[in-house]
């Protein structure tokens, strides 16, 4: 009977042990599978910016269609504009005030080229066509959406946003932990996910990790 019973014990305070060092060790496996995941989405969202910067540059507009932001990435170009000559004080002195005036005078030359968007903004090896996924999980777009917002001072803006909701890129990994993780973010950031730009409020395309 002292044997059966020292038996049970030994069992139970294995179990025991077991569930406290889970406990301690879930979070711990949560926290490093969260940040891998999260570098991954953090570089892609930031080439998303990168893209939509390139676009706007020459569209004057951001996109809210990814077909057309990796259109654009494969096919546009960018200008480039190169300058010989400069205003010298000889100019200013005979009244010449500006280099627009100086370049109408031919005294200083613009020259413009043009390079294809996808040598200038990424490596020429860049996968063009996963800009749209999220990483890690195969055929699972960002959400992206493009609009303008008129600010305080009556100024109308171009903005964008992409992102990902935590419960997209983290639904495999433990529900309750999740749960506590999106309050956090929602808590310091506004937003249960990852994201970049806001449509809402002009914010320099920050994305909501970045200080």
């Amino acid at each position: 009977m002292k044997t059966a019973l020292n038996i049970v014990f030994a069992i139970i305070i294995v179990v025991l042990a077991y569930i406290l060092v889970e406990s301690i060790m879930k979070p711990i496996r949560f926290n490093k599978e969260k940040d891998i995941r999260e570098a991954a989405i953090k570089e892609r969202l930031i080439d998303i910016r990168t893209a939509q910067e390139a676009f706007k540059s020459v569209k004057g507009r951001y996109t809210g269609s990814f077909d057309t932001l990796i259109t654009f990435l494969k096919t546009d170009s960018l200008p480039l504009v190169f300058k010989r000559g400069s205003l010298t004080d000889e100019m200013i002195a005979e009244g010449i005030t500006s280099e627009r005036e100086a370049v109408k005078k031919g005294l200083i030359s613009r020259d413009t080229s043009y390079i294809a968007v996808r040598d200038s903004v990424f490596d020429k090896n860049y996968p063009i066509d996963q800009l749209r996924y999220v990483p890690g999980l195969e055929k699972t777009e960002f959400k992206m959406a493009a609009g303008t917002v008129m600010t305080t001072s009556m100024v109308l803006v171009n903005v964008f946003e992409a992102y990902v909701l935590n419960d997209v890129f983290l639904a495999d990994l433990d529900r309750q932990l999740v749960v506590n993780y999106n309050d956090q973010r929602t808590k310091i950031t506004g937003f249960p996910g990852m994201k970049v730009g806001d449509i809402r409020v002009p914010n320099n395309n920050a994305g909501n990790w970045e200080d």
